[in-house]
């Protein structure tokens, strides 16, 4: 898919940071990126790439809408886009999920994002560069990593499908319930975003061998294809970009997610 590593180090963006063709796309809290942030970094408020309709929220934005907010970013479809965050990846890995939606072929998050940035001791800049604008004509030329609600009732019995549900065990579970209904997606499997990250390493992805051990203990294998959601398809975004890391070919994120299925009156629940 990608013609760059899709989880790249702190200390390989370092070593690239002069590279023409690289554009990257910091979705820090706005105050953490004034007060310092990857050199030549361009700053991205993450509600820039999500649509809300109260009560559905994490929907896709339009193409034109998001055509202009990469072209003012300076992106062209042949950037490399690297990106970041504060919290362990879930917005930047949705930027990147919404730019394989649109084609986007040279993309890679920062593994850890800012924390693991700092934590190498590697320069921060206050800098605050105007940026030139670019032309990103946008169209969804890849819907095949995106799972709408219908396409999901469509494959809930398909045994070539499963669903991943990134949530708290307590969302899963139907105990801690933030739409009309609580509960979760009919053999929706739940490994928590945050299982993933490794606390003790700057929030940066545990070892490939323990991913892979985590996902195939829940009946999440390569060969199958896995729909991932969460209440928008935020904390989702970064289970679906650990799943590219790890070699799935077949995967599906749910824009809306449970805020979206939750919130219907017919739609199945466990």
């Amino acid at each position: 898919m990608s013609q760059a590593p899709y989880i790249i180090s702190p200390q390989a963006l370092h070593a690239v940071l002069q590279q023409t063709d690289l554009v990257i796309i910091d979705l820090c809290d706005p105050q953490l990126f004034a007060q310092g942030h990857i050199p030549g970094a361009r700053h991205l408020p993450y509600g820039q790439i999500v649509r809300h309709t109260p009560p559905t929220f994490g929907l896709m934005p339009s193409a034109e809408h998001l055509s202009q907010i990469f072209s003012s970013l300076g992106i062209t479809p042949n950037s490399w886009v690297v990106a970041c965050d504060d919290e362990g990846g879930g917005k930047a890995a949705r930027l990147l999920w919404t730019l394989e939606a649109a084609g986007h072929r040279k993309l890679s998050l920062l593994d850890g994002g800012i924390h693991s940035w700092k934590a190498a001791k590697l320069p921060l800049s206050t800098d605050s560069q105007p940026i030139e604008h670019s032309h990103y004509p946008l169209t969804f030329s890849n819907p095949s990593v995106i799972a709408e609600r219908s396409y999901i009732q469509n494959h809930l019995s398909d045994k070539s499908v499963r669903i991943l549900d990134a949530r708290s065990p307590a969302e899963y579970a139907g105990t801690d319930v933030r739409a009309a209904r609580g509960g979760h997606i009919p053999g929706a499997v739940n490994i928590e975003w945050t299982d993933a990250l490794d606390r003790n390493n700057a929030l940066q992805l545990k070892p490939l061998t323990e991913l892979q051990a985590m996902f195939s203990a829940k009946g999440i294998h390569p060969e199958l294809e896995v729909i991932v959601y969460c209440h928008s398809h935020h904390r989702s975004a970064l289970s679906f970009a650990v799943l590219r890391h790890l070699g799935f070919t077949k995967l599906r994120g749910y824009p809306g997610s449970w805020s979206d299925w939750g919130n219907q009156n017919d739609t199945p629940i466990e």
